[in-house]
């Protein structure tokens, strides 16, 4: 019961990644294989060849795709020659909606100096109106993305700590 809930958990992982990054299916289910098996001491290559049932070439391409777009992370171990694979703390993930807010914001106001400049009729005003609430509406979004990200990062230092 418990292996068949961790396959649907994956599987919805896989999907949600697969939207949302607008990456390949076998990478997303990767990522969702290393947020549920890999948290503890991460999973080597072999197992993930092992766990997907995918080839060494297909798994190899997608875990540089992860890699590079900084999705994933591995470490080594001290006598080991294997590479050990871990999805990327919360906090970092966090940050990268954090960098997407931020540039919004920065279209935001580029917009709202244009639109102030030149509105001239009931629509154009009702566009620059929205637009300082969607400013507001994304101030608020980034100062709570980065409340979380620092309650994250205290997280994830205590468990370094902890190690």
């Amino acid at each position: 019961m418990m292996q068949e809930e961790k396959q649907e958990l994956i599987e919805m992982f896989g999907v949600h990644f697969e939207q949302l990054y607008n990456i390949p299916p076998l990478a997303s289910r990767i990522l969702g294989t290393l947020i549920i098996d890999g948290c503890k001491s991460g999973l080597t290559f072999e197992e993930l060849v092992d766990k997907m049932q995918a080839s060494k070439s297909s798994i190899s391409t997608n875990l540089n795709l992860l890699l590079k777009m900084e999705k994933i992370y591995y470490f080594t171990v001290l006598g080991d020659r294997k590479k050990y694979f871990k999805a990327s703390p919360l906090s970092q993930r966090l940050n990268n909606y954090l960098t997407l807010v931020n540039n919004e914001l920065l279209l935001i106001d580029k917009i709202i100096k244009y639109r102030e400049k030149n509105t001239c009729c009931s629509q154009e005003k009702i566009n620059l109106l929205n637009s300082y609430a969607y400013k507001e509406h994304m101030e608020k979004a980034e100062q709570l993305l980065l409340t979380t990200i620092t309650k994250f990062k205290d997280i994830e230092e205590k468990n370094q700590l902890n190690k």
